[in-house]
C-alpha cells in the first residue's frame, strides 16, 4: 500500500504558496485557471492538500480542489500555529507556514473536509455577509455615541437605517435558501425546536457547523471553542478558559443561550446554579451555550427534536 503524501498549501490573497516534499517550493497565482490547473496536478500526483481557513481567501483553492476530487483537509490556523510552535518552528514566512502544513498532515493524518452541498455554501456566504454588515452596524452605533453634532447624527442614523434594511434583506435571503433545500429544511426544523433558537441562529449554526451531530460533545464544543481548556501543571490548577474555534458559531450560541435562559426552565435553572456557586457572568453564559449546544449536537445526531430529557 502507498504511504499518502501529503502537500502543504499558504494561502495568500493573490498567490498560493506549495510544498511538496518531492519537490522544490512553488508559488502560483489565484487566478481560477491557475488553481484548476494545480488541483488537476493534485489530482493526477495522488496528494492529498493541507491548508488553513483564511478568511475567504481560500474559497478559489476549495472550489478547485472539490471540483477535481481531491482530498484535502481545511485546518484552524491555531491549530496549524500550535503544531508549529511545538515542532520548534518560530518563524513565520509564506513558504514556512506551507512547508509545517505539509508536516502536519505527514504526523496528524487529519480528517478529510467533505465538501459542501451548493446550497450550504451559498448559505455560508451569506452569513459571512451578515456578519459583516452587523459589524458595519455596530460601529456606526458606536459613532452615534461619540458625537454630539446634528448634521453628523442624522447622517450616521440614515447609515444604520440602510444597513438595518440590507440585514433583513441578507436574513431573508438565508430562510430562503435553507427552505429551498430539503435537507438543510429538516435540520432547520429540528434545530428550532430547542428553546433560544430562531431562523438566523439555526441557519447559521447549518452555515458554520455543518459537524454538527456528527462529533462526539467534547470535539463539537472544542470545534464552537467552547470547550473549558486544563492549564494546570504540577500542584498548581489554573482557572479553565475557552479558546480558539469559530467565533461566529460562538456568538450565535451566546445570543441562543441567553434567550434559552430566560424561557427554558431547564437552561434558566442550570445557569442559575452556576451563578449561586459563584461562577461570573461571561462563565455561566458560555457554559449555557455549551450544554445548548451539545444538546443541539445530540438531537441532529439521533434525528430527534428538542424534548425535556435531551438536555444534556
Amino acid at each position: 500500500m502507498t504511504e499518502q503524501l501529503f502537500i502543504g498549501v499558504d494561502v495568500a490573497k493573490d498567490w498560493i504558496d506549495i510544498h511538496h516534499p518531492g519537490r522544490k517550493p512553488s508559488r502560483i497565482d489565484s487566478t481560477p485557471a491557475a488553481l484548476r490547473a494545480f488541483a488537476a496536478r493534485c489530482r493526477k500526483d495522488g496528494v492529498w492538500v493541507i491548508f488553513e481557513a483564511s478568511g475567504g481567501y481560500d474559497r478559489g483553492l476549495r472550489d478547485a480542489l472539490e471540483a477535481a476530487d481531491v482530498p484535502f483537509t481545511r485546518v484552524n490556523p491555531r491549530q496549524a500555529r500550535d503544531f508549529a510552535r511545538a515542532m520548534g518552528v518560530l518563524g513565520k514566512t509564506d513558504r514556512v507556514d506551507a512547508r509545517v502544513l505539509a508536516e502536519f498532515g505527514a504526523r496528524l493524518t487529519p480528517k478529510r473536509t467533505e465538501p459542501a452541498s451548493e446550497a450550504r455554501r451559498s448559505l455560508q456566504a451569506q452569513a459571512t455577509r451578515r456578519r459583516q454588515l452587523v459589524d458595519l452596524r455596530k460601529q456606526e452605533a458606536t459613532r452615534l455615541q461619540q458625537t454630539t453634532d446634528p448634521a453628523a447624527l442624522a447622517d450616521i442614523r440614515a447609515i444604520i437605517a440602510i444597513l438595518d434594511r440590507h440585514i433583513d434583506k441578507v436574513e431573508e435571503r438565508m430562510t430562503a435558501t435553507v427552505a429551498a433545500d430539503a435537507n438543510l429544511a429538516s435540520i432547520d426544523r429540528r434545530l428550532q425546536t430547542a428553546p433560544g433558537v430562531g431562523p438566523i441562529v439555526a441557519a447559521t449554526l447549518i452555515a458554520e457547523l455543518p459537524e454538527l451531530g456528527q462529533l462526539d460533545r467534547r470535539r463539537i464544543a472544542a470545534l464552537a471553542g467552547l470547550a473549558p481548556i486544563a492549564r494546570d501543571s504540577g500542584k498548581k490548577s489554573g482557572a479553565r478558559a475557552i479558546a480558539g474555534g469559530r467565533a461566529i458559531v460562538r456568538t450565535a450560541l451566546y445570543l441562543a443561550a441567553l434567550q434559552a435562559s430566560r424561557r427554558s426552565a431547564i437552561f434558566r435553572e442550570f445557569r442559575s446554579r452556576l451563578q449561586a456557586a459563584g461562577k461570573s457572568v461571561k462563565a455561566t453564559l458560555t457554559a449555557t451555550a455549551r450544554k445548548l449546544l451539545v444538546t443541539l449536537n445530540a438531537m441532529v445526531s439521533s434525528g430527534t427534536n428538542y424534548r425535556l430529557d435531551t438536555a444534556t
